[in-house]
C-alpha cells in the first residue's frame, strides 16, 4: 500500500465515480482503476460495489476510507508544518460548519482566507453538529464550529457566541416585529415542528423542558430547518430556533419570534478541534479567522 493508492481510493470514494475521480486527479481512468484493484488485491478485500450510477463503498471500504483520510491528512500536516518555516502557512485546512452558520460565514471566511493565506487551500464541509464532532475526532475536519457540544475527551471546545432561542410563528399580516418574551411554561400550548432527536437543538429543547417539568406537544418531526420554516409559514405549527437561524431564511419576513424565558433557552456556538492532534500553523490561522468572524456576528 502506498500514498498514491490511498489518495486515488479516497478520491473515488468521495466522488462515487472512477471517471469523475480520474478527471479531478488528472490521470487516465484505466490507470486509476489499476491502482484501486492493486489495493483490493493486496488487502484481499473488495472496496467498492459497482452500479449503474457509479460506485459505493463496501463495509471494508468504509473502514479503509476512515483510515485513508486520516493518513493523508497527517501527511499533509507534516508537509504544512515544514512549509510553515518559510513564514507563509501552506497546505490545506478543512473547516466544518453547521448549515445555519455556514450561510453566514462561508463567503467572508473564503474572502479573508484568500487575502491572508494565499499559499494555502481551504475546504469547507457542512453537516449537523453531531456529525461534525465525528469528523473532528476522526481527522476528516481540522477545525469546526458546533452548537451545544457535549464534553468529551477527544475534543477541545471553546465557546464563542451565545444566542437565545425563541418560539417562531407565522407572522400576522402587516406585523413584522418580535412579540414579548414567552415563559417556557406556556410552550405546551403550541404544537411544535422540531428536527429529529439527533439534532442538538432538539436535545437542548427537550432537556430544558424535562428539567422544568414541561411536556412539549410535538406535532411534526422534520430534519431540515428550511423545511421547518416552510411548514411554520404554511401554518402547520411553530418552531424553536435562534434569531440567526430565522434571519438566514429567505422567508424571515413572514415570521415572528418570541424569546423563551423562565428558564431562558440559549444556544452556544463553540469552536472544536481534536484534543489528540497539535494544530498546525495553518489550522491556528484558520481558528483565528473563524473566531474573528463569529465575534463580529450581529447580536
Amino acid at each position: 500500500m502506498n500514498l498514491k493508492q490511498l489518495e486515488y481510493f479516497v478520491q473515488v470514494a468521495q466522488l462515487g465515480s472512477f471517471s469523475k475521480a480520474a478527471t479531478v486527479l488528472a490521470v487516465a481512468q484505466p490507470a486509476l482503476s489499476r491502482q484501486v484493484r492493486g489495493l483490493e488485491t493486496e488487502l484481499r478485500q473488495q472496496l467498492f460495489l459497482r452500479n449503474g450510477r457509479g460506485v459505493a463503498l463496501t463495509d471494508a471500504g468504509k473502514r479503509l476510507f476512515d483510515h485513508g483520510v486520516a493518513v493523508l491528512q497527517l501527511v499533509a500536516h507534516a508537509c504544512e508544518d515544514l512549509g510553515a518555516s518559510r513564514d507563509q502557512p501552506v497546505g490545506r485546512v478543512t473547516v466544518g460548519l453547521p448549515p445555519s452558520i455556514a450561510r453566514q460565514l462561508t463567503l467572508p471566511l473564503i474572502d479573508r482566507f484568500k487575502k491572508q493565506l494565499p499559499a494555502a487551500k481551504l475546504s469547507i464541509v457542512e453537516g449537523l453538529s453531531t456529525h461534525i464532532v465525528e469528523w473532528v475526532t476522526s481527522g476528516r475536519v481540522d477545525v469546526s464550529l458546533i452548537y451545544n457540544p457535549e464534553a468529551q475527551p477527544g475534543l477541545e471546545i471553546t465557546p464563542l457566541w451565545r444566542e437565545p432561542l425563541g418560539l417562531v410563528s407565522r407572522a400576522a399580516k402587516g406585523k413584522r416585529r418580535s412579540a414579548l418574551p414567552l415563559p417556557m411554561t406556556e410552550l405546551p400550548r403550541f404544537p411544535l415542528i422540531v428536527p429529529e432527536r439527533v439534532h442538538v437543538m432538539r436535545r437542548l429543547l427537550e432537556t430544558k423542558a424535562a428539567l422544568a417539568g414541561i411536556k412539549l406537544e410535538i406535532a411534526w418531526e422534520v430534519s431540515s430547518v428550511p423545511s421547518i420554516i416552510d411548514l411554520v409559514c404554511a401554518g402547520y405549527g411553530h418552531a424553536v430556533l435562534t434569531a440567526s437561524g430565522v434571519a438566514a431564511s429567505a422567508r424571515a419576513g413572514e415570521l415572528s419570534m418570541r424569546r423563551l424565558i423562565e428558564p431562558e433557552l440559549e444556544s452556544v456556538l463553540c469552536m472544536a478541534v481534536s484534543a489528540h492532534r497539535r494544530p498546525t500553523p495553518l489550522t491556528e490561522q484558520a481558528m483565528r479567522l473563524l473566531t474573528a468572524l463569529v465575534r463580529a456576528l450581529p447580536g
